[in-house]
């Protein structure tokens, strides 16, 4: 095998003891496994055998296993069955050519392993018919090493690491076809390297280079909530959105990369400890970004910018939504909200807005209008010194005025701004431009404080450390207006511009003052709109104080006005892999078969083979009926349904509970408990089983598609753990049912035609692409921070509990499972002693119990105990139809924390809830539009949009678990958007709030 090339310092981790084997063979329950696919072409190449009889005991335990893609039509589940299966130290390696993929390439929940190709000319992962959103994506993985390829046409994300600590990204690529002919086997050694020469200003420009297009995915390299990252020798083209981004993320280095033909080139967002070095950014709409977005996981602080050139980034901005689609074409960079930044020795040249453009949020959202008051909405701190600018702000982009006024469209505000006011090179912009707003002392602005009202902590400058777990503070604050010991203080130092070179071709430097005077021409174009030219509303600033740019840069001169200059910042270093040793290496494929195979006497699970991954479901004789789980489960096993469930195409589950004997579970709910996202504690060993079926009442059928087991195990190092294991049903050779581990997940034709239990309403239909998700996926919804590691429960929590057992179907009559007693669950569950810890049960005659938390039936108007189709009873069923179907992710722990959406079940309805809330990016999921909800209004409403998609997996909410829209869930989303919620909801009215000119007129 050959040496990993390992930027962050890995190292291999050391082969285990022949006596650490014959332990792990003794107590088998602590031999932990993630298991193969079931014998495809690329597990069966690296599959470990076991040792000969009569030989010396040896270390099961390899220094790392090689999987090989090649292109072919097997690629995709080749790929599929190596990456679930990678563990410490193994590597996944793509052949040379271009490898056609039909599923995104997902690593979950392992460390230390790298993904490897033969160079980015040579290696092209094309993921242009992908049924996933996202090219390759690390998940929770410590330790991940990507280099040596290109990623094409991915649907969303190319390359997307979140929750990764020790991330590299090395001589890689994300391109796009873009508006020209897709990148082919045929044409893409051709394709791939993109010059910069001549970018389109405008849409319908002729570009000789490359073609942008709105239909490309949003991001090309995106670390997102990670630690001790490193992107070198990459390469993003043509991303609708940002092409190398860093976001939420602490301490991350990008170097010796180019941006070329993106919205934005480089982006860092919300970053703690960042650095751009030695990187070129070219023909994109802007160059660099560094700032802070609002309503997310941190806030970010201390980057430094050197050495990097931002050349002709004129391309006119193909960006959907987002902050990102108000970066003027023509900038070099940008920064706004962020504090403590110093740009030294960059070159940029050939901007048609502005070299540098410094603004704040002020200029974006108006005066005190920024709703989310943990971010600062100035930038302070800044440092611009040493660097050369030429040629900049030579052609502003034209606006469009009626777009402005009356839908209120960022992007054209602030060039229109920069032009409009500068007098001394009327329509121009200037090298450095500045929108001269700073925040004003407010002494009576408290220290900010958390839920319990103690003071937030705060860094060495006396700045709080806000998260979103935090409530949203009464006033702003910035790094600089708090002391050490929490007392309020003017800002000394706003920004530094020292020994920079600027050419004399662009004006040196404006400030344009914000939107001071604007007012006065909005009154004016009420009365007459020919005043909309640029020497109409000069004329009517004409004589104005402070209405106009001036170029006095003394300001910014902070050794004349100091004595001193900002101290220089520290550079970013990443500090050596530290292994966490807690991901146990796969067993030998005897011993799972030996264990597995084991004969069990009537009515006992196999409770050793829980530990492992068995090939059939039968083999760990759970059910009374191997072939039927649907039959009465072994070992007193309990059945349970839930009031309100996720939707996954209209199937009907039957869920099964297998408490240890001799264990108990332990209640632990939100209402009390603090317990938000997580479900029921259960003990090691426990087993959910979920078989998910599909029902036709008028034919007396019902077909069993897969059951899918979480199994809560304990790995080597002693760490508990849920697995995930997915088992499709099949014929055998016999034509018997039986269901066989499946990995890799699959895809099936289903119908279903049958009576829903709770409403009555006759359900019918049919899909070709019933997905059955892969181990990995599997991961992506069950794995949150807060909640025990890997694939943990979801379903069974208090309040979705809380409700009388009544199976989903009457197929089953009476018999097996359909004769549990119709009685309130968790009251069943204490009295056959498997919950502890609940407390005394009030329950009326529904047997509901009513002195604890409950979900209503998200179909059943009046079901939550308000007035049946109240707006609070609407709300109320809305609230936990999205808490079981997108909840899971959308929690500021879970897969999606980095939208800052959240959907917990005790959150206020606000800004996190998606009431007026920006998109965090942009791209086709934001479905062209501006806000996730907007009060009245589910057409303009991102996520009724997401939430109605089949087919776009750049729009699909949930991402998987469907593949056809759930009608009747949308129906009550749009109600609810339409009917429900108005302006007085918290941030209701910031919808609005789209442009400084709608801020102005109203």
């Amino acid at each position: 095998m050959f040496q990993k090339h390992v930027p962050t310092g890995r190292s291999p981790l050391s082969k285990r003891s022949a006596a650490t084997l014959a332990l792990a063979m003794a107590i088998p329950l602590f031999a932990g496994c993630l298991g193969d696919s079931g014998g495809d072409s690329a597990a069966s190449a690296v599959a470990n055998g076991a040792p000969p009889e009569n030989t010396p005991p040896q270390d099961r335990f390899s220094d790392g296993r090689v999987f090989r893609v090649d292109p072919g039509e097997s690629a995709t589940s080749d790929m599929v069955g190596a990456m679930i299966q990678l563990r410490p130290g193994d590597t996944l390696e793509f052949g040379c050519g271009f490898i056609e993929l039909e599923h995104g390439l997902l690593i979950q929940a392992t460390e230390d392993v790298l993904i490897k190709g033969c160079g980015k000319d040579e290696t092209v992962l094309s993921f242009r018919n992908s049924d996933n959103v996202t090219g390759l994506e690390a998940l929770n993985v410590r330790g991940i090493t990507v280099q040596d390829l290109t990623i094409a046409d991915s649907p969303g994300d190319a390359f997307k690491l979140k929750g990764v600590k020790w991330g590299t990204l090395l001589n890689v690529r994300a391109i796009w076809s873009g508006g020209g002919a897709p990148i082919t086997a045929d044409n893409y050694s051709e394709r791939l390297n993109v010059a910069c020469t001549n970018p389109p200003l405008n849409e319908g420009d002729p570009t000789p280079d490359y073609i942008p297009s709105s239909a490309s995915g949003r991001y090309g390299i995106y670390p997102v909530e990670s630690e001790n990252i490193l992107v070198d020798n990459s390469e993003s083209v043509g991303a609708s959105d940002a092409g190398i981004y860093v976001g939420q993320t602490n301490t991350a280095i990008i170097r010796n990369s180019r941006a070329v033909y993106n919205v934005m080139g480089f982006e860092i967002e919300n970053v703690q400890g960042g650095e751009y070095d030695s990187n070129l950014a070219e023909c994109n709409t802007g160059g660099f970004l560094i700032y802070d977005l609002e309503n997310i996981t941190q806030y970010g602080d201390t980057s430094v910018m050197l050495n990097n050139i931002a050349r002709n980034n004129n391309t006119y901005n193909f960006a959907h939504s987002g902050l990102v689609s108000a970066v003027p074409r023509g900038t070099g960079f940008i920064t706004l909200g962020y504090d403590n930044i110093e740009v030294v020795n960059n070159t940029f040249e050939d901007h048609s807005t502005a070299a540098v453009i410094y603004t704040s949020y002020e200029l974006i959202d108006g005066k005190d209008k920024t709703a989310d008051k943990k971010l600062d909405p100035y930038t302070e701190g800044l440092h611009i010194h040493d660097n050369v600018m030429r040629n900049s702000g030579y052609d502003l982009p034209p606006p469009n005025y009626e777009k402005v006024l009356l839908e209120g469209q960022v992007e054209t505000v602030l060039p229109t701004l920069i032009g409009l006011k500068n007098v001394t090179n009327p329509g121009k912009g200037a090298h450095i431009v500045w929108d001269g707003l700073r925040d004003d002392l407010d002494a009576d602005c408290p220290y900010p404080v958390d839920a319990n009202g103690q003071p937030v902590p705060s860094d060495e400058n006396g700045k709080p450390i806000h998260t979103n777990q935090h409530p949203n503070p009464s006033c702003h604050y910035n790094a600089y207006k708090f002391d050490s010991n929490a007392e309020r203080k003017l800002p000394q130092w706003g920004s530094c511009f020292n020994n920079n070179q600027f050419s004399d071709d662009s004006q040196a430097y404006m400030n344009f003052h914000g939107t001071e005077g604007l007012e006065l021409v909005l009154a004016a174009a009420e009365q007459d709109t020919s005043i909309l030219t640029l020497e109409g509303m000069q004329t009517v600033l004409e004589g104005l104080d402070g209405a106009i740019a001036d170029t006095d840069a003394s300001v910014h001169d902070c050794q004349a006005r100091f004595g001193e200059l900002l101290p220089a910042l520290p550079r970013v270093t990443i500090p050596p892999f530290e292994p966490s040793g807690s991901i146990d290496p796969a067993p030998s494929e005897d011993y799972v078969n030996r264990v597995c195979s084991k004969k069990m006497k009537p009515g006992a699970v196999n409770r050793e083979a829980l530990a492992l991954n068995c090939p059939t479901l039968d083999q760990y004789n759970l059910f009374a009926d191997p072939t039927n789980p649907r039959s009465t489960p072994h070992e007193g096993g309990v059945p349970y349904v839930l009031n309100s469930k996720l939707f996954s195409d209209y199937a009907t589950k039957y869920r099964v509970a297998f408490v240890p004997p001799g264990t108990k579970a332990v209640y632990v709910d939100g209402q009390n408990g603090g317990n938000l996202n997580d479900a029921i504690y259960f003990p090691t060993g426990t087993v959910i089983a979920k078989t998910f079926a599909f029902t036709d009442e008028s034919a007396g059928t019902e077909e069993m598609v897969e059951t899918r087991l979480l199994i809560k195990r304990v790995s080597e190092s002693g760490k508990a753990f849920w697995d995930g294991l997915t088992y499709i049903w099949e014929q055998d050779t016999d034509g018997q049912p039986v269901a066989r581990l499946a990995m890799g997940g699959g895809t099936r034709a289903v119908s279903w035609h049958y009576q829903d239990p709770t409403t009555g309403e006759l359900l019918a239909g049919s899909t070709d692409a019933y997905a059955i998700p892969n181990a990995n996926q599997c991961i992506t919804c069950h794995s949150n921070d807060d909640v025990e590691s890997g694939s943990a429960p979801i379903g069974p929590k208090p309040r979705n509990l809380n409700r009388a057992y009544a199976p989903e179907s009457s197929f089953m009559g009476a018999s097996g499972q359909g004769g549990f007693p119709a009685v309130n669950q968790l009251k069943y569950w204490v009295d056959q002693g498997i919950l502890t810890n609940v407390p005394t049960l009030e329950l009326d005659g529904a047997g509901i119990a009513t002195n604890i938390e409950r979900l209503p039936h998200w179909n059943l108007p009046g079901d939550s105990g308000e007035a049946a189709g109240s707006d609070a009873d609407v709300e109320a069923r809305l609230r936990a139809y999205l808490e079981v179907n997108c909840q899971h992710c959308h929690n500021d722990r879970g897969a999606a924390s980095n939208t800052g959406y959240y959907l917990d079940h005790y959150r206020n309805v606000d800004a996190g809830y998606g009431i007026c809330k920006k998109p965090t990016a942009t791209g086709g999921g934001s479905c062209g539009r501006q806000h996730i909800v907007v009060p009245g209004d589910a057409d303009s409403s991102i996520v009724a949009c997401r939430v109605a998609d089949e087919s776009d997996p750049q729009r699909r909410m949930p991402p998987i678990a469907r593949s056809v829209a759930h009608e009747e869930g949308v129906e009550l989303l749009t109600y609810w958007i339409n009917n429900v919620v108005d302006t007085g909801y918290d941030n209701g009215d910031a919808c609005g709030n789209q442009s400084i000119f709608q801020s102005l007129n109203q």
